[in-house]
This record gives structure tokens, C-alpha cells and sequence, in this order.
């Protein structure tokens, strides 16, 4: 259990779901945790998760939308354990409508979180990995990137362009021994997703529908994707840059 030992990882959106349990896996594989989000309730029960496995996070407050928020974010961590390697750009917000009804507020809110907040990420945080000599990225987008979902216009444009940035980015940067890629989950069992179950008018048909979705008939649990992170960000994909690493059940396999 030392994938990442003597590493020092940022995980945004830490405070549940696929971020926390993210942050618990690779504090048990040695790295020590920076826990960034806006809930400072959950982000401490993150932190102490990680500390119960003896590892050890401090958590940041922090706002992706918000470029100071990211700034500070990075330098707490840099001033704090003196380097970034790992870096996961985690935290998404899942507001639906179509494309015509689709506000502009509503559309700002969502491309300012999911997609600026991966810019965002990257651009603090790679000028310190190359001071380091290299680092790692991985970027959570989603199989709303590749399959059109109804009713999820700007959530699928910002998933998309994680995918378009995570590439380039990965792209420019390699020379410095910075790898970037990203991980497209299908439905997650997720805080996130019991939000929009929820707000919705049949939550059992649409669970079921969903559910029906995947080939292996159920959702993933975020511990299977904090596999493919931890994957990722550790030496195991030394060769792989510029990817999206699909773990959706199978909906991408389905013939239309």
C-alpha cells in the first residue's frame, strides 16, 4: 500500500462522493492529502477518514469558480508539505434543463464549476509541478461527454470540454514530465446523483431506468472509481497521457 508514497495529492470536491473516497485511497497509499471544497462539514469528516488511516490531509476551503480560491488552494498545499505530484480536478455540479431551456445563469454556474474549475486547477498548479520535475493530473468528466443524455445541455458541454482541455493540456506539458488525463464515470452512487433523484418526479422509475442503462445492471460506487484515479496518478500508467479512462458499466458499449 505505497503507490504514492512520500507524494503530496490535491483532490477537489473532497468532501464526498468520488473526492472523498478518492482522498482516502491515496492517503492509504502514502500520499499526503490536501482536501479542498466548499462544505466544511463533510471536508472535515474527510479528514478525519484519512487521519483514521493514519494518514495525513488538511482541508482548504475552496471555491473552483473563484481563481483567488484555486490560487490559495495551491499555495496552502505548496507552503504546507512544499510540492504538489498529484492533483485530481474532482469537484462537478449536475444542474439539468435542455438546451432551450437552459439560462444563462444556469449555463455560467455549471461551465464556471466543472469545466473553469479543471482550468483553473491545471493553471495554478503546473507551474509548481514543473519546479518539481513532473506531477500528475487526472480530471473527472463523464459519460455524458461521450452519449447524449436528454435534458443535461450544459452539463454534457462542460464534461465534454474537460475532455478537449484534459488532452491539450497534456499534450503541452509533457515535455516537463507532467501527465494529464481523465476518467469518464457512468452514474455513480453519489451525494451528487441522490440530489437529483430526489428533485425528480418518479424517483424509483427513474433509478430503474438508469439502472437499466448500464449493462452491468446497477450504478458504480465511488471507491471503484477512486481505483482508476489512484491508477492514474501513480507510476502503474507511466506510459498513458492525454486519456479518458471510461468506467461506465458498459453504456458506452451499447450499440445505438
Amino acid at each position: 500500500m505505497d503507490k504514492l508514497q512520500g507524494k503530496v495529492a490535491v483532490v477537489t470536491g473532497a468532501a464526498m462522493g468520488i473526492g472523498r473516497s478518492t482522498a482516502v485511497l491515496l492517503a492509504k497509499e502514502g500520499a499526503k492529502l490536501v482536501v479542498a471544497d466548499i462544505n466544511e462539514e463533510q471536508a472535515a469528516e474527510t479528514v478525519r477518514q484519512i487521519q483514521e488511516v493514519n494518514g495525513e490531509a488538511i482541508f482548504v476551503k475552496t471555491d473552483v469558480s473563484k481563481s483567488s480560491d484555486v490560487q490559495n488552494l495551491i499555495e496552502t498545499a505548496v507552503d504546507r508539505f512544499g510540492k504538489i505530484d498529484v492533483l485530481h480536478n474532482n469537484v462537478g455540479i449536475a444542474l439539468g434543463a435542455n438546451v432551450v431551456e437552459t439560462t444563462d445563469e444556469l449555463w455560467t454556474k455549471v461551465i464556471e464549476v466543472n469545466l473553469a474549475g479543471v482550468y483553473r486547477g491545471c493553471k495554478y498548479a503546473i507551474p509548481h509541478m514543473i519546479r518539481n520535475g513532473g506531477g500528475n493530473i487526472v480530471n473527472t468528466t463523464s459519460v455524458q461527454a461521450l452519449a447524449g443524455f436528454e435534458g443535461w445541455a450544459a452539463y454534457a458541454a462542460s464534461k465534454g470540454g474537460i475532455i478537449s482541455l484534459t488532452k491539450q493540456v497534456a499534450s503541452e506539458y509533457a515535455k516537463h514530465n507532467i501527465r494529464v488525463n481523465c476518467v469518464a464515470p457512468g452514474t455513480i452512487d453519489t451525494p451528487m446523483n441522490l440530489k437529483v433523484f430526489e428533485e425528480a418526479e418518479d424517483a424509483d422509475a427513474l433509478r430503474d431506468t438508469w439502472n437499466k442503462m448500464h449493462p452491468l445492471g446497477r450504478f458504480g460506487k465511488p471507491e471503484e472509481i477512486a481505483e482508476v484515479v489512484l491508477f492514474l496518478a501513480s507510476d502503474s500508467s507511466s506510459f498513458i497521457t492525454g486519456q479518458c479512462i471510461v468506467a461506465d458499466g458498459g453504456i458506452t458499449s451499447k450499440a445505438e
